[in-house]
């Protein structure tokens, strides 16, 4: 079904034929290309940034929780034990 109009275009179809001079993306290509790499770039640092951020957070909240938990069984300990 398909192999005939298949053939039909193939065989009806010109040669290509063009300059390869005016494919090219040429300067404006080249910028274009340029910013979305620059952008991507930044991007990428910008994230890295703040994974590393959200890092030392949780780091940070987790060693005043130990701290604060520390404290508070020393508190209990003093308190349980009696003075001499």
């Amino acid at each position: 079904m398909f192999s005939p109009v298949v053939s039909f275009i193939l065989s009806n179809t010109p040669a290509p034929e063009f300059n390869p001079d005016t494919v090219t993306p040429g300067p404006w290509g080249f910028f274009a290309i340029f910013f979305v790499a620059a952008v991507t770039l930044l991007l990428g640092m910008d994230l890295a940034r703040r994974i590393r951020r959200t890092t030392y957070r949780a780091e940070m909240q987790d060693r005043l929780q130990a701290e604060v938990a520390g404290r508070d069984a020393l508190a209990a300990q003093k308190k349980d034990t009696p003075e001499a």
